[in-house]
């Protein structure tokens, strides 16, 4: 491992994260900042990749704390008014937030305006508008959710599955890891994204039946909005373990098809390409054993610091 990657991952936590303090300011949030550099390296470990794993590092560890906010903590009406400062997107709706989300709303701005700041000498200082649109999508679709618990609603397959392909983050995490890749991306790079394409619609179905099918029976041990696993119970009137087995070979399905997807794909970079595979690749090694980015284990530990504290010298 180059040492430059670690002194990255070190500056990333004291620069900004220690100043948020997660682990008192919000209690109730994953305080997962090194575990998220590790899931992002996955993506692109390049070294000319580096403003872009510092910018979606950061990200990452910010929208774990905000879902954890949705997911565990906040109350309704306070999700409300902060769905609504995000999708303004302005310092001007700071005042309307409650104490404890202000700070996490104001670095989410800081770290967009810094990677403007950053992309504006090479003409790129719009990219980042792309990553903020999927971000503004993904928190609409925590609020979603977040009615449907308050109601105790189950929706059905067809009103749950474009929620919950969005809210998992893949799709967010792909458009924001283009920002800042240097001359690989352009706009067409972004305009590629919000065409939906196959490939990316597969990365969203296995991030998501991965998480549920590993979480749902946490979830549901508390309040919390039914997953694919209960939505596909109730529509087809199946047991648990038949629901799992479908959601399980629908997978597999994906996977047969990003494989297929990666083959035919011409008109798109391959590097661009690659980072849709590795993260498919990532999360499935992230949710092998169970929720492994909430409850991390020895196994992830011992990885983390084989990488990032005692590489192998090659």
């Amino acid at each position: 491992m180059k040492p430059t990657i670690i002194i990255t991952c070190v500056l990333i936590h004291h620069r900004w994260w220690k100043g948020l303090d997660v682990p008192n300011k919000y209690f109730y949030a994953r305080d997962r900042i090194v575990e998220s550099y590790f899931w992002i390296l996955g993506l692109y470990f390049e070294p000319q990749y580096a403003s872009s794993r510092i910018f979606l590092t950061k990200l990452f560890g910010l929208l774990t704390v905000i879902d954890d906010t949705y997911d565990a903590y906040g109350v309704y009406e306070e999700l409300e008014l902060f769905t609504e400062a995000i999708q303004r997107w302005s310092i001007t709706c700071l005042d309307m937030l409650p104490n404890y989300m202000k700070p996490i709303y104001q670095v989410l701005l800081d770290v967009y305006k810094e990677m403007e700041e950053m992309l504006a000498k090479d003409g790129k200082a719009h990219h980042p508008s792309y990553s903020r649109d999927s971000v503004i999508e993904m928190v609409t679709c925590y609020m979603t959710q977040e009615k449907w618990n308050k109601q105790g609603y189950i929706p059905t397959p067809e009103e749950h599955l474009p929620v919950a392909l969005i809210s998992v983050g893949a799709n967010m995490t792909i458009v924001s890891s283009f920002v800042g890749m240097g001359d690989v991306v352009t706009d067409d790079s972004f305009k590629w994204l919000l065409t939906k394409p196959h490939i990316l619609h597969c990365l969203n179905v296995i991030s998501r039946l991965l998480d549920d099918l590993v979480s749902h029976k946490e979830e549901q041990e508390r309040k919390h909005v039914a997953s694919s696993v209960e939505t596909y119970m109730k529509q087809n009137d199946v047991k648990e373990d038949d629901a799992c087995d479908y959601l399980y070979k629908k997978v597999e399905d994906a996977w047969k098809d990003i494989n297929r997807e990666s083959l035919i794909i011409k008109d798109v970079p391959r590097p661009l390409i690659k980072c849709v595979i590795n993260m498919a690749r990532s999360t499935n090694y992230m949710y092998k054993d169970g929720e492994g980015f909430k409850n991390v284990g020895e196994e992830l530990i011992h990885h983390i610091k084989s990488l990032l504290i005692h590489p192998m010298d090659i």
